[in-house]
């Protein structure tokens, strides 16, 4: 077993918010003021996932495998971003970041590719978009944490009615959450609500994040075979563990032996 001390190796200070950049084992991460995690990319394979969060809010796919249009809401350091840009060739992505500085850094040390017919990177609020861009998109993602908690804007009645007013009829919402939050059972029911009751949990493999998908229409109850077959399909195309998504929403959502209930 290896040991790696964890090194800083970029602050930046503006305007009373600190973004640091550290080292440790080959693995690069973004912080936000405190020693907490926000973004995370392994220098040797950049643009894959290193976060089990940010693999599981992939599994949107197993709902909406070919979306055209993704809007992101939170850079951070672009694992998202350039996740999709490297391996969803034919989808234009829609990428909004609030912060100037994680912006910068998302750029200079995560490599962040330069705008062009398939990425957006615009300096904006997410609420205040959605709210002005009505059936614009099959996805959205959403990952808004200023360093400590999930940004208010992001968390409200409004916002969640809003990307679902945003979403094309086949659209797919989801949201990264902290499952030890204590106001996440009103995050949830707030989703559920926008969103007609059509939810999904999806608990992530470490850190206690529990990635939440709000559907704009029913999916029918897919079988339990469908979606493992779906996921067989999408394991092989995009090397991420489908099957495993699969089994982990039998963890917290409602279903029967034959389907998943949504």
């Amino acid at each position: 077993m290896a040991f790696f001390s964890k090194r800083k190796i970029f602050k930046s200070v503006a305007d009373r918010n600190t973004v640091d950049v550290s080292e440790q084992g080959g693995v690069r991460s973004l912080h936000l003021g405190s020693d907490t995690v926000q973004s995370s990319m392994r220098l040797s394979a950049p643009n894959d996932l290193e976060l089990p969060y940010t693999r599981s809010m992939m599994a949107f796919l197993l709902f909406h495998p070919e979306p055209r249009d993704v809007l992101m809401i939170g850079v951070g350091g672009g694992s998202l971003v350039k996740y999709v840009y490297r391996y969803l060739p034919g989808c234009r992505t829609t990428a909004l970041e609030i912060n100037p500085q994680v912006l910068a850094v998302a750029r200079s040390h995560f490599f962040l590719p330069p705008d062009d017919e398939r990425l957006t990177v615009l300096l904006e609020e997410g609420a205040q978009f959605v709210a002005t861009h009505p059936a614009s998109t099959d996805i959205i993602l959403s990952d808004g944490f200023d360093g400590i908690t999930l940004a208010e804007p992001l968390s409200t009645q409004l916002f969640f009615s809003d990307c679902r007013r945003a979403l094309r009829p086949n659209g797919v919402f989801a949201i990264n959450l902290w499952g030890s939050d204590p106001n996440f059972p009103t995050y949830l029911q707030r989703i559920s609500d926008s969103f007609d009751g059509l939810v999904l949990s999806l608990p992530s493999e470490k850190h206690g994040n529990i990635i939440v998908f709000g559907f704009a229409c029913n999916q029918n109850s897919p079988t339990w075979e469908s979606l493992r077959e779906r996921a067989r399909q999408l394991q092989t195309r995009y090397d991420l563990d489908f099957l495993r998504f699969v089994d982990r929403l039998h963890d917290l959502n409602v279903y029967t032996d034959k389907r998943l209930l949504v």
